[in-house]
Parts: structure tokens; C-alpha cells; sequence
């Protein structure tokens, strides 16, 4: 077969397969079982393999790519254009093999494992703490019930705590019991976080490119890891703002007719590493109110526009430092501050 672009849709078990020829001429449409993939792909000689980028999609370009291919990432949403019509296994391997040779496609650079498995330990912590959120919010409501009630925040789930296993108050056993089972899973969920974050920690420690993230205000060690493991290799951006517009961090525009609407950030891009920089950002923005002649770009911000939407300006300005920091392997320089006379 003399196939120089195939179009690969993956799947769980059953892969479709759309190869073409120089010519454009379709050569081979199979499906594949799982264990059929490499054996076919070990055949064939080195052409360009396009594939959708999902969960699965780093795994098998770093297998194609070791066999010598030339693997590349697309988003699911540009190859869904290239869909003549209908919607089936066939006709997603065919746009996936027309979108691939397209010169404006962008596509997404394939992880390695490490940095596969420092996202999946962000992910897991980020899905403890919400686990460790739902339990106290369920405390909580369940004490309100009996009208014991307590102050927002670590103190006041401390007290909580405290109320829970305190004997002395008027709450009946049966309640204490199911507040306890609750308790218990609160310390396990502490425990598993707390280990996660060591790792974190120690992958902070071992990689120069999160430690030089670190020194940006508003961007800590979980934000700098993250930031790392995700830009696998931040010149595949042209600027900063590129950088921060792949984040979401950007207004969605609904402009038409040569007249710009601009409205609220866009929910594409990444989302944690968005709600990262946000969160950040709002910890700056309540550390600028205490010092404001630390701040005078955020103060005078302050004065003209609410807190959110200065929080998610300066989040896009640590996103742009972040990505000069990455670029041009520097660490982030305070500006110096202008004194009035």
C-alpha cells in the first residue's frame, strides 16, 4: 500500500483507520481491534498519522512515533469542519485525514509520561478537595439542622469538628454517628492530599522551569507545576498573548460588520489552568488593598473596574509572564515602582 497520510480515530476498542495515497486517493479503510493497531502501523512505511487529541491520543503518537511516524494532535472541534456528512467511525478517520494536511491546522504537542503523570496527580488532588468540600458542606447542613451553626472558613470547621465530637452536647447518637462516619472520610481525604501535594513538591523541587514560574506573584507551586507539565514547549506560541488567549483568558468575541462586541472570557482553553491563574490573581488583588503603593497599576485598575475583572486582567498579564519566563528561560523581575515627588 502506498499510503503518505492516514487518518487514525481512536476508540476503546474498535479503531478506524482512512489512509491516502500523494494523490489523495484513498488506498485503505479498515477497522482495527485494539491489538491489530501496531501490528499494521509496524507495515506500513513512515507517513503522517492525524489523530483527535483526547485521553488516549499522547499514549498512542509516542507509540506511532516511536515506530517512525510522524503523529500530529489536532482538537476534536477543527477536525469536526472537515465531516462531510453524517456522523460514524468512517467519516471521522476521513476529516481526520483531510484536517491533518490543512497548512492553517493547529495542533496540540504530544505529553510525555512524566508530564502525563504530573497532571494526573494535579487532577487526582483537585478531585479530593472537592470530595473534602462536599463532606463539610454536608456537615455543616446536617449541624444547622440541631441549630449549631459555626463561622466560614478553616476556623469554623474546626469548631464544627469539635462539636461533632465533643460528648457533652445535646446532639442525639444516632446524628453523631453518621456525623463521625463523615469525620472519618474528612481525615482520610486530609491524609491522601497531603501526599499528593509532597509529590507535587517534590516534582516542584526537580524541575527548573516550575521553579523559575514560582517567582511570579499570584503563582504558586501547584499553579507553576501545572503550568510546566501542561506547555510542553511554550515557543509553539508565537507571544504571551497567544499563550493567555489558549488559556481562555481573553474576552469571547460576537463581532460582525466591522463592529466589535466584546463580552466575558471565553470558557475554551484550559480550565484549571485558568481557574488557577484566577484564584492567584485574587489573592494579589486582596494583597494589593493592604499595600497599595506596592500595586499602583492594580490600585488604579481598582478604582475603575469591579474586583473580578480586575482579578482575570491580571491573571492574563501572569499568563503572558509566564509564558516569557518559559520562553526565554528567565525569572520573573519586579518593576520598579515609580516614586512621586
Amino acid at each position: 500500500m502506498q499510503v503518505t497520510t492516514i487518518g487514525l480515530d481512536l476508540a476503546k476498542n474498535v479503531f478506524q483507520v482512512h489512509g491516502v495515497d500523494a494523490t489523495g486517493k484513498v488506498t485503505v479503510t479498515k477497522k482495527l481491534r485494539r491489538s491489530q493497531v501496531l501490528a499494521l502501523f509496524e507495515k506500513l512505511p513512515p507517513c503522517l498519522v492525524g489523530m483527535e487529541a483526547c485521553a488516549t491520543s499522547h499514549h498512542w503518537a509516542r507509540e506511532l512515533k516511536a515506530l517512525g511516524h510522524d503523529v500530529r494532535l489536532m482538537p476534536a472541534s477543527y477536525v469536526k469542519a472537515y465531516v462531510k456528512r453524517g456522523k460514524n467511525d468512517a467519516a471521522d478517520a476521513a476529516a481526520i485525514c483531510e484536517a491533518v494536511t490543512r497548512p492553517s491546522m493547529r495542533f496540540v504537542p504530544m505529553k510525555s509520561a512524566e508530564q502525563q503523570a504530573v497532571l494526573m496527580l494535579h487532577r487526582t488532588r483537585d478531585l479530593l478537595v472537592r470530595q473534602r468540600t462536599q463532606l463539610i458542606n454536608a456537615m455543616r447542613a446536617h449541624l444547622a439542622e440541631f441549630g449549631l451553626v459555626a463561622a466560614r472558613g478553616r476556623d469554623g470547621r474546626k469548631s464544627l469538628i469539635a462539636i461533632v465530637r465533643d460528648e457533652a452536647n445535646r446532639l442525639p447518637d444516632l446524628a453523631r454517628r453518621a456525623l463521625r462516619a463523615i469525620l472519618s472520610q474528612l481525615d482520610a481525604l486530609q491524609q491522601q492530599i497531603g501526599d499528593i501535594e509532597r509529590d507535587i513538591h517534590a516534582q516542584h523541587r526537580s524541575s527548573e522551569a516550575s521553579r523559575r514560574l514560582e517567582t511570579i506573584p499570584g503563582i504558586g507551586v501547584i499553579g507553576a507545576t501545572a503550568i510546566a507539565a501542561t506547555v510542553t514547549d511554550p515557543t509553539t506560541f508565537k507571544s504571551g498573548r497567544e499563550f493567555a488567549a489558549w488559556i481562555g483568558l481573553v474576552p469571547r468575541q460576537n463581532s460582525s460588520g466591522g463592529k466589535e462586541r466584546l463580552g466575558s472570557i471565553s470558557k475554551q482553553g484550559d480550565r484549571y489552568l485558568r481557574r488557577l491563574l484566577i484564584v492567584g490573581a485574587t489573592t494579589v488583588v486582596q494583597h494589593a488593598r493592604k499595600h497599595p503603593d506596592k500595586h499602583p497599576w492594580l490600585i488604579s485598575l481598582l478604582a475603575r473596574r469591579p474586583a473580578k475583572v480586575v482579578a482575570v486582567a491580571l491573571a492574563n498579564k501572569m499568563a503572558r509572564i509566564a509564558w516569557a519566563v518559559l520562553a526565554r528561560g528567565e525569572t520573573y523581575r519586579a518593576p520598579a515602582i515609580a516614586v512621586r515627588v
